[in-house]
C-alpha cells in the first residue's frame, strides 16, 4: 500500500490502538472554528516561553528548520562549527549541507549517551544537542542525575546546549519535573506540537531574547516566515491544551500495555519510560503488515501501517504510541487485536486460559484495569 492509501485507511478506521483519533486537516480547522481556541501567535509564543522558563519563543513550520538554525546560531557565536549529538539524531545532514557544520557523534547508536561519553570528547564544540527522549532506541531517557552530570560535562567543552525536545511533553512525567525544570539545563529548546499534540505542523524554538531574535532572522532566510504561521499556531495551542495534561496517564497506560503484551507469543515489548515504546514482533514484515491492513478494513480497528525491519531476521519493530485513541479501548481488546494480527489462536496467549468464545467485536470502552507498577521506570 502507498503512504496515501495507508493515510486514507487510518482516517477511515473508527478505532485505533495507537496515537490520537485520526482527524483530517479540514476536521481540525472546523473544530477550531467551532471552539475559537487561540490567544494569537505572539501570545502563544509568550505562553510557551513561560512554560519552559525562558525569555522568548518563536514558532517554526518544521523542526528540521528550527533545530539546524539553533545549532547555526550557537556555532556562529562560538566561531566553532563542531556540533555534538547522538548518532541517531534525525537532522538529516541539513546542518552540514546548508550551514557547513561538522558533526561529532557521541556514544553508539544502540544505547543512551553516558556521562563517560560526554567526558571523552576532546574537540572544542560550538553546540551540543541532546534529545529527550531518544526516539530511535525506544524513546529512552537517562536518569535525572546522569542528565545533570552530562550537561555539566558538556558545558566544559565551551558548547552551548540545545535540547531536541520534540517529545519533551511526553518525557516530563518520567522525571516528575516541570517542563521548565528540564529546560533549565539547556540554553535553547525545541518543542513540537505536531508530534503527540495533533497540530497541523510545527513547533517552537525557545531561549533568551537575543537567541530567538537571531533565530527569526535565519527563519526568514530559510523562507520560514509563512503567512500561515498564525493558523498553524491556532491548531498547536488547541493540541497543547487538549493533550499535554494527559501525558502522565498515557505513560501509565503504556506501562500496563507492555506488561499485557508479554502474554502474547512472539511479542516482546521494551519497558516504557514515556507513552512511546518499541514492541518487537516475530514474523515476516509483509505478512504482518498485510494482516494489520486487512484488520483495519474488516474490523475497523487500526493496528499499524508499517513496521521497521531489525538486524534479526524475522523480527520486526513496532513503535507503539499511546494516545487518546488508545485510552478509549480496553487493554484486553488491544491484546486481542495484536494477537489476531500475529495470527495466533486463543491457546497461544502465554499464561492465560483460552476463551471459549470471542467475536471480532469493535472495542469501545476504556479499560478499568488497575494500574500496574511493576514495569521498570
Amino acid at each position: 500500500m502507498t503512504d496515501d492509501d495507508l493515510a486514507a485507511l487510518r482516517l477511515a478506521s473508527p478505532r485505533a490502538l495507537t496515537h490520537h483519533h485520526a482527524r483530517s486537516a479540514d476536521t481540525i480547522m472546523r473544530e477550531l472554528a467551532a471552539t475559537g481556541v487561540a490567544s494569537g501567535l505572539a501570545a502563544f509564543e509568550a505562553r510557551i516561553a513561560r512554560e519552559l522558563g525562558k525569555a522568548a519563543a518563536a514558532y517554526f513550520p518544521t523542526g528540521t528548520m528550527a533545530q539546524q538554525i539553533a545549532l547555526r546560531a550557537w556555532c556562529d557565536r562560538a566561531r566553532n562549527v563542531n556540533v555534538a549529538f547522538h548518532p541517531t539524531s534525525h537532522l538529516n545532514k541539513a546542518y552540514a549541507m546548508l550551514h557547513g557544520l561538522r558533526a561529532l557523534h557521541v556514544g553508539t547508536s544502540t544505547r543512551l549517551i553516558t556521562v563517560a561519553d560526554v567526558r571523552a570528547i576532546a574537540d572544542p564544540l560550538g553546540a551540543f544537542l541532546f534529545e529527550l527522549p531518544q526516539r530511535e532506541i525506544g524513546a529512552l531517557l537517562p536518569r535525572w542525575n546522569d542528565l545533570v552530570l552530562m550537561t555539566d560535562a558538556a558545558r566544559r567543552t565551551d558548547a552551548k546546549l540545545h535540547l531536541d525536545g520534540t517529545r519533551l511533553w511526553q518525557a516530563a512525567p518520567h522525571y516528575g519535573r516541570t517542563h521548565a525544570e528540564i529546560a533549565e539545563l539547556f540554553d535553547s529548546v525545541y518543542v513540537s506540537f505536531d508530534t503527540g499534540l495533533d497540530a497541523l505542523t510545527g513547533g517552537m524554538l525557545v531561549g533568551d531574547a537575543d537567541f530567538v531574535a537571531e533565530a527569526r532572522v535565519w527563519q526568514q532566510r530559510h523562507g520560514g516566515l509563512l503567512p500561515s504561521l498564525s493558523l498553524l499556531a491556532l491548531a498547536a495551542e488547541r493540541g497543547f491544551d487538549r493533550y499535554v495534561g494527559h501525558m502522565a496517564a498515557y505513560r501509565e497506560r503504556a506501562r500496563e500495555l507492555a506488561i499485557a503484551f508479554t502474554r502474547i507469543d512472539g511479542v516482546v515489548p521494551n519497558a516504557p519510560q514515556t507513552n512511546t515504546f518499541h514492541v518487537f514482533l516475530r514474523g515476516e514484515k509483509d505478512v504482518l503488515e498485510s494482516r494489520a491492513h486487512a484488520y483495519a478494513r474488516d474490523v475497523g480497528t487500526w493496528v499499524f501501517g508499517r513496521l521497521a525491519s531489525t538486524v534479526v531476521p524475522g523480527i520486526q519493530k513496532w513503535e507503539f504510541v499511546v494516545g487518546e485513541a488508545t485510552m478509549a479501548l480496553e487493554i484486553e481488546d488491544i491484546v486481542d487485536a495484536v494477537r489476531d494480527v500475529m495470527g495466533l489462536s486463543h491457546h497461544e496467549v502465554r499464561g492465560h486460559k483460552a476463551r471459549t468464545s470471542r467475536s471480532k467485536r469493535p472495542p469501545t470502552r476504556r479499560s478499568t484495569t488497575p494500574l500496574v507498577t511493576t514495569a521498570p521506570a
